[in-house]
């Protein structure tokens, strides 16, 4: 007569168990939110008041009605087309650097040495840690003041986007096809070029298009550093309190805005069908 096994009493999971990584996360982030205001001297009363209320009411009230001069809105559009050639060649620019350095930055295959990945990564990180507007301001003493120092600062920062993350779907690419090249005997790069980059060829340019999305936004602020474009307009007519030709450029912003968002989002849906 078999004798069934005594099963063992369970054990208590430690505390800091792999389940419990999720809760104490939410717990550091309650509690760094709960510092944060803490800390911040957020004067909520005062920017809810009927004062505060009142003064915001007639600042608004005095962008109305725009000033749709023809000579100034002339110069809108020209402000609005410079807008756009940044954003669209500074994306340009740095798709193409960011796929040069996703090469070095990436680990193609388990055997390979990928010397170059981590100081390149590095050097990623340090393009996409320094801001557009910083950029910016570095490049104005180098290529001076217009819009070729804001569509630098623009390829710069964002080739540090695009890079990391052209580099880790390169890396995430399904290995089946390259490795039956490589294994032919075929060069690693064209290796690349005919089994890894088909595959991921859709992804990085939804990638690119959506980062051409945030810099159309960045291009229109560069401009507040003298870099061209509607952001140097914006500044030039604030700083003089010309609302009405500043409520003018702020629509002209909000309408590119919002047709290269509807553009680029048609694309990128076109190419994940």
């Amino acid at each position: 007569m078999n004798r069934r096994a005594a099963v063992p009493p369970p054990v208590p999971r430690p505390i800091f168990d792999a389940r419990c990584q999720a809760c104490w996360t939410s717990l550091a982030v309650v509690a760094l939110v709960v510092a944060s205001f803490w800390s911040l001297d957020l004067q909520w009363a005062q920017f809810l008041s009927l004062d505060a209320a009142r003064s915001m009411g007639r600042f608004v009230a005095e962008f109305f009605p725009p000033d749709t001069q023809p000579e100034f809105l002339r110069k809108v559009a020209l402000g609005t087309w410079e807008t756009l050639a940044m954003s669209a060649f500074g994306t340009l620019l740095a798709a193409i650097g960011g796929l040069l350095l996703a090469l070095p930055a990436s680990r193609t295959h388990a055997d390979d040495n990928a010397r170059g990945r981590t100081p390149t990564r590095l050097l990623l990180n340090a393009l996409r840690a320094v801001p557009e507007l910083v950029w910016a301001g570095l490049l104005l003493i180098a290529a001076g003041l217009g819009p070729f120092a804001g569509t630098l600062a623009l390829a710069l920062h964002t080739t540090g986007v695009l890079g990391r993350l052209f580099a880790e779907a390169i890396e995430n690419a399904p290995p089946g096809p390259a490795t039956a090249l490589r294994t032919q005997g075929v060069g690693a790069l064209r290796v690349f070029a005919y089994a890894t980059l088909p595959q991921v060829l859709p992804q990085l340019l939804s990638y690119t298009l959506y980062r051409w999305e945030n810099n159309i936004r960045a291009a229109a602020v560069l401009g507040v550093v003298g870099a061209g474009g509607l952001g140097q307009l914006l500044s030039f007519h604030m700083g003089l309190f010309h609302m009405g030709k500043t409520a003018t450029i702020l629509g002209a912003m909000l309408g590119l805005v919002a047709l290269v968002d509807a553009l680029s989002y048609g694309a990128r849906r076109w190419l994940t069908r």
